[in-house]
């Protein structure tokens, strides 16, 4: 016990400047009996420099010097030193300087000079209390700073095992460490993933098999009894802390060497907390992510059935018109090649492509005695017609994939001034991309045979889009088309 305490007094540096060599003297041999670490200085301009260069916890000072009195070698140091513990001598009671002084310039006490040193052992005694009481403060205090920089960079989604890593680097600085490892569940072992992820640093730096063959059976008792009482275990010169997530569980230890303070006990404890967050966090973004890819795969799967339902559907419209065969495709194609002359991203591309294979969707619900009819169509036939924008629209809004074709489907027959069908938009009313493929139908349609009329050459149908500009037909648009065409 003993020997702990002088270890601990000697762990404190005290400067004593006085003038007269045998005050000097006599202090550093009872303080250094005592346990402490003292250096004398006789000169007080000289003391200031050596403060300044080297680092002392406590200063005893003379107030009568010269060239300099004590009170302005303290108001010098305090210009780049305030956390100094400083206790000043006197002579005799009436030469202490004023009680503002002292206040003034942060002197923590004052005694009178004597044969004896009682008193002032009494006061280095309760100024070495002082300031183990602020080295605690700063040392929790620059630990929760570390804590709170450490945590943002905890949270950051990144690979489990640099997430492992930056736990210990930013753990070692806390409790002034240089070995430590982490041990956890992985809780992705359904994947055939190993069951512990690992990660050490200083001697504990291996892979997960090198180490557990250097841990000593006893360890590895402690190890399983912090987990399995969620408590705080020591063993020998080092510490293992469980972490803890929200649910109570532990999800694995941290393991650090080296003697720790009570306070710094505190801070693991808390860092413990944040670090079993951020890894609960990183899990489930982990476990999120693997969820995601299997509905993707899934998602992916329901939408090719579904493109193969709706294209089967799209061959049997074909199929009950011979005249209008292939004509999805080509529509598609052109509406594609114009989207790109006008310099679309690539979604808008693929909305076009997807519009233009289903904008005749929904003549699936047409009788096949109006589709093929050669005469002209009567009112109710054509009213009927009319409605084929509407059910394709219908038909593509059962799954979510199409949604963004919907409307492109259901408006590629609105005309810009308002005339077209099924709702009578007009200009700016009418989807960009559905003013795209309108020109690419009737451009396709003009240019093949249908059961009531021939088809116009290339030329002739070029020319009904000049005509259509701005009435049928997007004025911008039909240009793009014609330098395609």
């Amino acid at each position: 016990m003993r020997r702990k305490e002088k270890l601990f007094i000697s762990s404190y540096r005290i400067v004593v400047v006085d003038d007269e060599q045998g005050i000097i003297d006599s202090l550093r041999l009872v303080l250094s009996r005592s346990g402490y670490d003292v250096v004398g200085c006789l000169n007080p301009v000289e003391a200031i420099e050596l403060i300044r260069n080297e680092h002392f916890d406590l200063l005893i000072l003379d107030y009568i010097m010269s060239p300099i009195h004590g009170d302005k070698v303290v108001e010098l140091v305090r210009e780049f030193n305030n956390e100094l513990y400083i206790l000043l001598l006197t002579g005799h009671k009436d030469m202490a300087p004023p009680i503002e002084t002292i206040r003034a310039l942060d002197i923590q006490g004052y005694c009178e000079k004597s044969d004896r040193f009682d008193q002032l052992l009494l006061l280095i005694e309760s100024g070495i209390k002082s300031i183990e009481q602020m080295r605690t403060i700063k040392q929790f205090r620059d630990g929760l700073n570390k804590i709170l920089e450490a945590v943002p960079k905890m949270y950051q989604l990144q690979p489990i095992d640099r997430i492992l890593e930056g736990i210990l680097i930013e753990i070692l600085p806390i409790v002034n460490s240089k070995n430590a490892f982490i041990l956890v569940d992985n809780p992705m072992t359904e994947l055939n993933l190993n069951r512990s992820l690992y990660s050490g640093i200083g001697s504990y730096r291996s892979d997960i098999n090198s180490f557990l063959s250097m841990l000593a059976p006893d360890i590895i008792e402690r190890i399983g009894y912090s987990r399995s009482k969620r408590i705080r275990v020591h063993y020998e010169d080092s510490v293992i802390l469980p972490l803890i997530n929200e649910q109570a569980s532990t999800l694995g230890v941290i393991y650090v060497e080296g003697s720790v303070s009570i306070e710094g006990l505190k801070l693991l404890d808390i860092y413990a907390s944040q670090a079993s967050s951020s890894l609960s966090n990183a899990f489930l973004h982990s476990l999120v992510n693997i969820k995601n890819e299997e509905l993707n795969k899934t998602y992916e799967q329901l939408k090719n059935r579904y493109l193969d339902t709706i294209e089967a559907l799209r061959l049997v419209v074909d199929a009950k018109d011979i005249y209008t065969c292939g004509h999805s495709e080509r529509v598609s194609q052109l509406a594609m090649k114009i989207g790109k002359s006008l310099k679309l991203n690539e979604a808008d591309i693929e909305i076009l492509r997807v519009s233009g294979l289903f904008h005749d969707i929904g003549k699936i619900g047409t009788a096949d005695d109006i589709l093929s009819k050669r005469q002209k169509l009567n009112r109710e036939e054509y009213e009927e017609i009319k409605k084929h924008p509407s059910k394709g629209a219908n038909i593509l809004s059962a799954v979510s994939m199409f949604q963004e074709a919907v409307p492109i489907v259901k408006c590629h027959h609105e005309r810009i001034d308002g005339t077209g069908y099924p709702r009578g938009l007009r200009g700016e009313e009418i989807p960009y991309l559905a003013k795209i493929i309108s020109i690419a139908d009737s451009f396709d349609a003009m240019c093949s045979d249908r059961s009531y009329r021939c088809s116009l050459t290339e030329e002739q149908a070029k020319e009904q889009l000049i005509q259509g500009a701005g009435t049928q037909f997007d004025r911008e648009i039909v240009f793009a088309a014609l330098r395609v065409l």
